[in-house]
C-alpha cells in the first residue's frame, strides 16, 4: 500500500486523520507518516497488520477475536456504504 492509496482509503471511508487513527489504534501522527510516506527523510512502510486493518474496515469489519468478527456499529457502518 502506498502513501496515496492509504490517503484515499481514509479519504474514501470519509475518515480524518484523528478518526482512521482511532480506528487503526494508532496516534494521529502515524497516520501523518503513512501518508506522508516517510518521517524525518527515512522511508515509512505502511505494516502488514495496518493493510490487513484498512481492508477489514473498509469491508465493516470492526474486530475480530480469532473466530468471529464483530461487525462496525451501525451509524459507524453507514458512513462506509
Amino acid at each position: 500500500m502506498t502513501p496515496q492509496q492509504f490517503r484515499l482509503w481514509r479519504r474514501t471511508l470519509g475518515l480524518k486523520q484523528k478518526d482512521a487513527a482511532d480506528r487503526l489504534g494508532l496516534k494521529k501522527r502515524m497516520i501523518q507518516y503513512y501518508e506522508k510516506g516517510n518521517r524525518d527523510g527515512r522511508p515509512v512502510e505502511i505494516p502488514k497488520s495496518i493493510r490487513l486493518a484498512c481492508y477489514a474496515l473498509s469491508k465493516g469489519i470492526g474486530d475480530f477475536d480469532g473466530q468471529t468478527t464483530v461487525p462496525l456499529p451501525p451509524e459507524t457502518a453507514s458512513e462506509i456504504d
